[in-house]
């Protein structure tokens, strides 16, 4: 497995590899801020060798004892939420994709700080570089990619198209784009979608990303 995976799910998760089926385990990282400031309490990645639930420490032995009753993660996932003291937030499972050889599809967009005057609302949260496809005889924004840091090892991608700009390629071009400058910084370039997102899953296959059987799952994000 690429050296930069391991070294990021294990400072990500707090453990890895996995040890048996799903190590459950207690990681002080999950009530540290991640990438965005905010807690999040639950994150676990699977690979069909295994996997790993990261949890607060002064829960992780009230959900390894749940999931020893019933070693059933779909039955347990939604009830989890409650067993870490965030009744409030849902439970989601996600395709986790990772690639150290993106497509070589030709770039699409420009890297600007996320603070520039050109970057969209929805971009300015992801700070640093981010990477902007817009029309060149419009200005008009197309789309664009966010990056999560969420170590120096490991950062996760997330693209968003315009309505109008959808259909073009523009995406997965830019998806690998922006993995190419992920691994020139020397972290390995992550994508997570819905399992029932297929317009996302074409986008990663075709950007290099290819579905490996890894899947990633946690707490859903708090409402505002």
């Amino acid at each position: 497995m690429e050296r930069r995976l391991i070294e990021h799910l294990s400072h990500w998760l707090g453990s890895w590899p996995p040890v048996g089926e799903l190590h459950i385990i207690g990681a002080p990282g999950r009530d540290r801020p991640g990438w965005d400031g905010k807690i999040h309490p639950v994150l676990g990645v699977s690979s069909p060798e295994g996997g790993v639930l990261s949890v607060p420490p002064r829960t992780a032995e009230t959900v390894a004892d749940a999931y020893a009753m019933d070693a059933d993660l779909a039955v347990l996932g939604p009830q989890i939420p409650a067993m870490v003291g965030f009744p409030e937030r849902g439970w989601f499972t996600a395709v986790y994709r990772w690639t150290t050889r993106p497509a070589l599809l030709p770039d699409a967009g420009v890297w600007l700080p996320a603070d520039d005057p050109e970057v969209p609302a929805w971009l300015r949260p992801f700070g640093h570089d981010v990477l902007v496809a817009r029309d060149p005889a419009t200005g008009e924004h197309l789309a664009g990619v966010g990056v999560k840091r969420h170590d120096a090892y490991g950062h996760e991608l997330a693209v968003v198209t315009a309505p109008p700009a959808r259909g073009r390629g523009l995406a997965r071009r830019l998806v690998a784009q922006a993995a190419r400058r992920v691994l020139d910084e020397g972290a390995v370039p992550t994508y997570m979608h819905d399992p029932s997102n297929l317009a996302s899953a074409t986008v990663a296959q075709a950007a290099g990303f290819e579905d490996l059987g890894w899947r990633a799952f946690g707490l859903t994000e708090a409402r505002k």
